[in-house]
């Protein structure tokens, strides 16, 4: 083991930002203690590996598997000092994990900061909503809850993360200001369930309450929502996203289903009258705002007409951004429990890839109208002949990119005025307009 530095750690992060907002958060507590962090790091020899799981799907439990068995291997012919696994997958197949691969020397479930400070001593570090920022400079997301209490059936995040906690507002606004100290232009708001924010601290919705001190911080550029549950949606919170110079007309707000049927069987708490409702309400009072929703097909249950009535649903409610996932049968949720899994994975993928087909066309189609305008633009990233940036309207890594040719010099984090000239399915073109 003469080639691990000294007190050295790699945190490797599966899965969605909120695991990776609490990697950020182990890290600064390593850092604090004199440790030398590195994250996502390709190579070995450090002294401690984390790896901070996903548990949520099969394709996502078997990633983290995979790279847990790659740092099990390191950790036995002594490329590595000690391996840690924490997160969801810990949490949900704790004794498996143990009994199952040799190799990992400790595994903490969703509880990992706590439970790590312990592990390593560094109950007397101070550092206080500090954290790692691993995204690109200057956006970072701001989990501001953790857990659910919904009781979708298909679903697994209450099992693995308990009942939905709301952070309080100082405590966020606080950490915010701290990000914004270290030149976070973008604050990207994340958690299970948005819609539920602030009830169980304040006995009341505090979304709104939240969105008004964090628009106020200085160097804060753009705000935005992501999984906001649309039963009980606080549509306060659409004439401040309406009023707002910060805060974007864009909203990540999964429906799954529009079939009454199935909507009930998946015990979503609305209907399909209600949602269509919610969709028109949004979009009279943020003119203009991109909607992201999220379906979900192959449901036990789910027959063609269901999946024929979604594919209207998506032909007609024209989403500016729209993903789709195929079922997966998960067990100690309510559908595990309650059905089989009848139906077969290729007719799964065809019905998710049916879905995207259409989306496909339509997102050209609401891309082409942009072409001739000039919009605001966030530059990302850059190669040899092409700046990288993003609207207000686009989420990074899952939305649109504008692909800008390079005419002078720009740095990533700076936002500047684009003309957009040509438009994809997935992408728009532009050239910088001149200051």
């Amino acid at each position: 083991m003469n080639t691990i530095q000294a007190k050295t750690i790699n945190v490797i992060t599966m899965g969605c930002s909120k695991n990776l907002v609490d990697s950020e958060f182990i890290m600064a507590k390593f850092a604090a203690a004199g440790w030398k962090v590195e994250f996502d790091a390709d190579s070995f020899y450090h002294d401690l590996v984390i790896i901070n799981t996903c548990g949520f799907i099969l394709d996502a439990k078997q990633e983290s598997v995979d790279m847990i068995l790659e740092y099990a291997r390191a950790r036995k012919t002594g490329k590595i000092g000690k391996l840690c696994v924490i997160g969801c997958l810990a949490e949900r197949y704790k004794n498996e994990l143990k009994n199952e691969i040799p190799g990992i020397d400790l595994i903490h479930g969703i509880n990992s900061i706590e439970e790590l400070t312990r592990e390593f001593c560094l109950d007397n570090i101070q550092c206080s909503n500090e954290r790692f920022i691993t995204t690109p400079s200057h956006y970072a997301y701001l989990k501001i809850s953790e857990g659910c209490d919904r009781k979708c059936s298909f679903c697994v995040i209450p099992e693995i993360r308990g009942k939905h906690i709301s952070r309080p507002v100082d405590i966020l606004v606080n950490e915010a200001e701290l990000l914004a100290g270290k030149g976070v232009r973008e604050l990207i708001l994340v958690a299970q369930d948005l819609t539920s924010y602030g009830i169980d601290l304040y006995g009341k919705n505090m979304l709104a309450n939240l969105l008004l001190h964090l628009q106020s911080l200085k160097g804060i550029e753009w705000i935005r929502l992501h999984y906001a549950f649309p039963e009980g949606f606080p549509e306060e919170v659409l004439e401040i996203i309406n009023d707002s110079k910060v805060i974007c007309k864009y909203l990540d707000i999964p429906f799954q289903h529009i079939s009454n049927k199935m909507l009930k069987i998946m015990r979503r708490g609305i209907n399909r009258d209600k949602t269509l409702n919610l969709i028109s309400k949004i979009r009279k009072k943020v003119p203009g705002i991109a909607l992201r929703t999220t379906l979900l097909t192959g449901h036990p249950g789910e027959t063609i007409d269901d999946f024929d009535e979604l594919k209207r649903f998506v032909e007609t409610v024209k989403f500016e951004r729209l993903g789709v996932f195929s079922y997966s049968h998960e067990e100690n949720t309510h559908s595990w429990k309650r059905f089989r899994d009848d139906l077969p994975d290729e007719e799964k993928a065809r019905r998710v890839s049916e879905i995207m087909n259409i989306q496909q066309e339509i997102s050209l189609s609401l891309n082409e109208t942009k072409i001739g305008k000039i919009i605001k633009a966030v530059i990302d990233r850059q190669d040899d002949q092409f700046y990288y940036g993003r609207s207000e309207y686009d989420s990074p890594e899952v939305d649109n990119e504008i692909i800008i040719k390079k005419s002078e010099t720009l740095v990533p984090g700076t936002f500047h005025k684009v003309k957009i000239t040509g438009a994809g399915e997935f992408d728009l073109f532009a050239e910088l307009v001149k200051r």
